[in-house]
């Protein structure tokens, strides 16, 4: 633009950008004091960063005081050149914050201080002041606890560091997408007439278009904007309160608002001011008042559209953020040289939508979530405008390695004075250094189209009616915000529109193309663009002569992005495709959809076994998922859809029609052909396992209720392969529809239609003996222990393993139960060892071609004798000998006599490092859920190449449970009154409604019909739930198992309304507590009571005598149902590990 002279003096870029670094500290400081951690980190926190404020940071050291607290620089010197701020809190409680240099400076001996830095100090301290007076009002006395009080267990094998490598290799992009734009605008001061402030309210420009940009661009930050009309109120606002921007509208008489304008520079000079005209007349004149004294740090111009209010808020977020983003994020830079207030105004409203728009147009084309997609928004081009040649030249030099674009008005102030050909010779300039950067010059008068000619730069009129287009196309063209497009041999055009296109061309690609796009750096600005920050950075650097040719160059570049790609998907949940299929660190979604409770929970574990290294404490045991698909819940709804089985749910009540009608509906075209592929290229068995919306989770976990099914997959015809899993998954489906699972629903307060269902396949877990398949080891292991023996802990944990498939364990059957912190520690009696040691186990029957699905669960599986096993030589780690004679045991089976499954060589001699591998996965998942956990898992003993066996991680959920909040005061329990008392209760608190309770009656218990008793159970447990009624439920022996001779087998589902649960022993029924997984997992995460009592065996009770002086409310052959008429007392001391039941006296004397 053509002027006399220069209107701006040199220097003046958003300006000073040491004044804009410190709007940045202050903002630092106030999100410090929004974190409201404790005083010592926000002290600490203030004291690291606060020095970078002054002149000589390295010379800047800090003390802060308040109270009995003193945090200081690491290298604090009290000296002779110090300021400081008092701070004083509403309760009279005083402190201070102090600054010294701790030596004089030459130039500034007598006043090492400046008047800005003594302003900032004071706003520090201001804010110090507000935080402390805030915890004194929420907080009360407690306000100045330290840090140092807070105690942290470094006792752990792994500490939070685990989580935070996992966040920083599985999130790196994230985690530099969360590092750019630092410094954002939370608060404007709006400064502006009645008039003007009525124009902008009434016709909703500000918050509806002003503000829309951040809704349009899906960005989450909006500014707070504060309103004023008078320069009391302005200077009032800015002294109670930090604001990051002032925008000073000015309209006829512009001239008032110079002293409000001097007194903010005079006293808040820190802070941004921007002028905001409403028209160009007046724009010489303020410019001419501000060069004599200054006014403001810009000076816009608004014509009515309201993109400039988001362009000034951006570009001061855009100056601060520079040197941040540039560094950490490789974020590229639009330099935009223009000295016209006009012209700027228009042109950065511009290029702000323009760029804006079309990254968000590359963010939407991502398949990711939202939160993601704002994230992206951060890596966006900074526009930066320069008004002047030295400021252009000056920010080219510093961040041409990160320049993306320049766009020059041809004429603008060099050396003080308007130069008619500045842009040209700026262009020269830039030229010099990078030959190819893409320039616009543009310019009102088109006869400078000619040097934008002979430069070969774009040429664009001020005054065209398409600028907006022709910006556009530019950017897109030129900035690497459109497709990739190259030539090939043939100079026909190819094109690349997204990631997986520009790998699968590049190989058609010409060298000539190739060359010409590496040599100008096209890869990594184009990648870049897309957000693809890690491969970009690994691209950046390298040049065409750190390679021998151009087939070098070519293969190189696929080779980042495969290795990129492949640690972007490790242990990740990926879309189906074939190459996934056969990455066994791939979880491979073949529909769309939630994964499911179960199937979140091994996503996680599996991400967690692919990202780290375990090998520095775990070096002697390779640690794995199986082969994992997962078919997301989508396809359940088109199934029960396009099928129409919500209806005939609703209409039929016999499960086992409902199972006929599952079978022979439809799958998906599309899942049907992906199970064909997949079944090609497995060979193992395979595992069918629900994975419910509800199942597994944090909330309210379903274990055990919806049913799995372990298929041979081994007929030699592959559609009738195809046809048994189809048939299973439609089973896993139909089981959401059981009786047990509905009575499971309506006991949790879920309804039906609130349960969707994904299926999870995995490999299974074994080793083949001829027509034999299953593990060495199968278990389950709980990180709290609720049983505790001997000088065991709770947190040590327990884990119960078995031989064979896990549905053993799980299912409650007799297995060999340890703790990983005590393996060695075994306080069983021999003769207990061996009538407790397991006897059978499962296994997949791979002779079994055809199957009848509606047999159930165990269709594809059959039931062997340990014996099978020994033939097998699976035993040969596991078992040892039991001499009857001398009622000894020998590890190991080269001694006859009957064979003691007690894992001797695994837990006693440590063939393989079990005890510690669990120990260390525990402590892990427990730490990352921040709960509880229960992992069920497998151990395959035949040794690799490297001589490690293998741990396989099968599930993982969550243990529900308070432990800590009820006392009971043993001193005041009279046990000569009490019904119950239990050593050994898990639960916590008070239960005080109950009046109903369910026992067996011992006189009649009979250990050969406890199936006879699992059936009465279950029509007294469907009286109570028709009556809504809880109860309290005594029975001998294990409750949930499997085996009928050691307890009473029951389903969930027979025993849902029990609110307390007892399992006890009688004479010739020992107790051994329940350790089904399904079992014991619905319990505590339903928060039922349950108590073990041990007759004979310290100070356990139950008084059978009083109970059987009432008279029932209903019998049956071995129950008794008891209805007092006041509810029972019932006491759990979770952190004891005791329980107490006790009548009402009323209750006795109505017997």
């Amino acid at each position: 633009m053509e002027k006399s002279k220069s209107n701006i003096t040199n220097g003046s870029i958003i300006p000073k950008r040491k004044m804009i670094h410190n709007i940045s500290i202050i903002n630092r400081v106030e999100e410090v004091v929004r974190r409201k951690q404790s005083l010592e980190y926000t002290f600490n926190r203030i004291v690291r960063d606060l020095p970078k404020v002054f002149k000589y940071p390295k010379d800047i050291s800090i003390i802060i005081g308040f109270g009995k607290l003193n945090v200081s620089s690491s290298n604090f010197i009290a000296s002779q050149w110090n300021i400081a701020q008092a701070i004083q809190t509403y309760d009279g409680e005083k402190g201070y914050i102090e600054v010294c240099y701790s030596s004089a400076h030459s130039a500034d001996n007598d006043k090492p201080f400046s008047e800005n830095e003594r302003i900032i100090l004071e706003k520090v301290a201001q804010i110090i002041q507000k935080y402390l007076n805030e915890r004194i009002t929420i907080e009360g006395p407690e306000y100045s606890k330290s840090e140092a009080e807070i105690s942290i267990n470094e006792n752990k094998i792994f500490s939070g560091n685990l989580i935070q490598n996992f966040i920083s290799k599985n999130y790196n992009d994230r985690k530099i997408l969360h590092s750019l734009m630092p410094f954002k605008v939370n608060r404007i001061l709006l400064v502006a007439t009645l008039y003007d402030a009525y124009n902008l309210e009434s016709e909703g420009r500000f918050f509806e278009e002003v503000l829309g940009g951040y809704e349009e661009f899906n960005l989450t930050s909006f500014p707070h904007v504060t309103g004023v009309s008078s320069h009391k109120e302005a200077i009032k606002e800015l002294e109670e309160g930090h604001y990051d921007l002032i925008i000073i509208m000015t309209s006829g008489d512009y001239k008032k608002s110079f002293g409000l304008s001097r007194k903010i520079k005079k006293k808040f000079k820190y802070i941004p001011l921007h002028y905001l005209l409403n028209n160009n007349t007046y724009i010489a004149e303020i410019e001419k008042a501000n060069k004599r004294s200054q006014l403001y740090d810009r000076v816009f111009v608004w014509n009515g559209d309201s993109d400039i209010f988001f362009a000034m808020i951006k570009n001061v977020e855009d100056s601060v953020n520079l040197q941040n983003d540039t560094q950490l994020g490789l974020v590229r830079v639009i330099l935009l040289v223009e000295d016209s207030p006009k012209f700027y105004s228009r042109y950065i409203s511009i290029l702000y939508k323009v760029v804006m728009q079309q990254t968000r147009k590359i963010i939407d084309e991502i398949n990711t979530n939202d939160f993601y997609k704002v994230l992206r928004m951060r890596s966006r081009p900074k526009i930066i405008l320069a008004t002047n040649y030295e400021d252009a030249v000056r920010i080219f030099d510093a961040y041409k390695g990160f320049m993306l674009s320049v766009i020059t008005d041809m004429s603008f102030p060099k050396k003080g004075v308007m130069d008619k050909k500045a842009g040209y010779q700026l262009v020269q300039y830039v030229q010099k250094q990078i030959s190819d950067l893409p320039i616009i010059m543009q310019s009102s008068e088109k006869k400078n189209m000619d040097y934008a000619n002979e430069l070969g730069v774009s040429f664009m009129d001020k005054n065209s009616e398409t600028l907006i287009a022709e910006f556009k196309d530019f950017i897109m063209t030129y900035l690497g915000f459109g497709a990739f497009n190259f030539k090939n041999a043939e100079g026909k055009r190819i094109v690349a529109n997204s990631f997986k296109e520009f790998k699968l061309k590049i190989g058609q690609v010409s060298d000539e193309s190739l060359e010409y796009h590496a040599s100008k750096n096209h890869f990594s600005f184009w990648f870049m663009a897309r957000g693809e920050i890690q491969v970009a950075k690994i691209l950046n650097p390298a040049r065409i002569h750190d390679f021998k040719d151009i087939t070098e160059i070519r293969e190189y570049i696929v080779d980042v992005m495969n290795k990129y790609k492949r640690e972007h998907e490790r242990g990740k949940v990926v879309p189906y495709n074939d190459a996934a299929v056969t990455d066994e660190s791939n979880i491979v979604a073949l529909t769309p959809g939630s994964l499911g409770g179960k199937g979140r929970g091994l996503a996680f574990i599996n991400t967690l076994v692919h990202n780290f290294d375990f090998s520095d404490v775990l070096d002697t045991i390779n640690i794995k998922t199986p082969s994992t698909l997962i078919i997301g819940a989508d396809e359940f709804d088109r199934f029960m859809q396009t099928n129409d089985l919500y209806a005939k749910v609703e209409e039929i009540e016999d499960y086992t029609e409902l199972r006929k009608i599952f079978l022979v509906s439809k799958l998906s075209v599309g899942l049907h052909k992906r199970l064909l592929k997949i079944l090609r290229m497995i060979q193992k068995p395979i595992a069918v396992r629900s994975s419910g919306l509800l199942e597994d989770s944090m909330a309210q976990p379903f274990a055990g209720v919806f049913e799995t099914y372990l298929l041979p997959n081994s007929n030699p015809d592959i559609f009738t392969r195809l046809k048994q899993l189809e048939e299973a998954i439609k089973m896993v489906y139909a089981s959401i529809f059981s009786k047990e699972s509905r009575d499971y629903i309506q006991a949790v307060n879920y309804k039906l239609d609130e349960e969707r269902m994904a299926i999870v396949l995995q490999e299974v877990v074994g080793t083949r003996y001829g027509k034999y398949y299953y593990p060495h080891i199968s278990g389950v292991a709980q990180s709290y222990n609720f049983y505790p023996l001997a000088h065991m802990k709770p947190e040590d944990g327990f884990s119960t393993i078995a031989l064979g498939l896990g549905t053993y364990v799980v299912d409650g059957e007799k297995a060999f139960r340890f703790s990983p912190k005590h393996p060695k520690l075994n306080i069983k009696t021999t003769k207990d060892q061996f009538n407790d040691s397991q006897l059978h186990f499962y296994a997949v029957d791979l002779s079994k071609h055809e199957l009848d699905l509606l047999e159930g669960e165990g269709a594809g599986l059959t039931k062997l004798d340990i014996y099978d096993a020994e033939m097998h030589g699976s035993l040969k780690h596991l078992a040892s000998a039991y001499n009857i004679d001398n009622d000894m045991i020998t590890h190991g089976l080269q001694h006859p006599g009957p064979r003691i499954l007690n894992f001797a060589n695994i837990l006693q001699h440590e063939y393989i490092p079990l005890a510690k591998t669990l120990t260390t996965m525990l402590e892990i998942v427990r730490e990352a859920m921040g709960a509880a956990v229960e992992i069920e898992y497998a151990v395959d003993l035949n040794k690799d190449d490297q001589g490690k066996a293998t741990f396989y991680f099968l599930q993982i959920k969550p243990l529900l449970g308070d432990k800590t909040d009820y006392e009971i005061n043993e001193k005041k329990i009279d046990f000569d009154s009490i019904l119950l008392f239990s050593e050994k209760g898990m639960g916590n608190g008070i239960i005080n409604d109950l009046y109903d309770l369910i026992y067996v009656d011992v006189d009649k218990f009979d250990k050969s019909q406890t199936e006879l008793m699992a059936e009465e159970i279950y029509t007294l447990n469907d009286i109570m739930k028709k009556d809504n009624r809880k109860y309290v439920l005594i029975g001998p022996g294990r409750w949930g198992t499997r085996d009928p001779w050691i307890g009473i087998p029951v389903k969930w589902s027979a025993i849902s309304n029990a609110k307390v649960i007892v399992e006890t022993n009688l004479e010739g029924f020992p107790l051994d507590s329940s350790s089904g997984s399904h079992f014991f997992h619905n319990v505590i995460s339903m928060n039922v009571g349950y108590f073990s009592v041990n007759h004979g065996l310290g100070r356990n009770k139950i008084d059978y005598s009083t109970l059987n002086k009432f008279k029932p409310k209903h019998k049956t052959k071995f129950f008794r149902h008891i209805q007092f008429d006041n509810p029972l007392s019932i006491k759990m001391d979770g952190k004891k590990g005791i329980a107490v039941i006790k009548m009402s006296e009323n209750n006795l004397s109505n017997e």
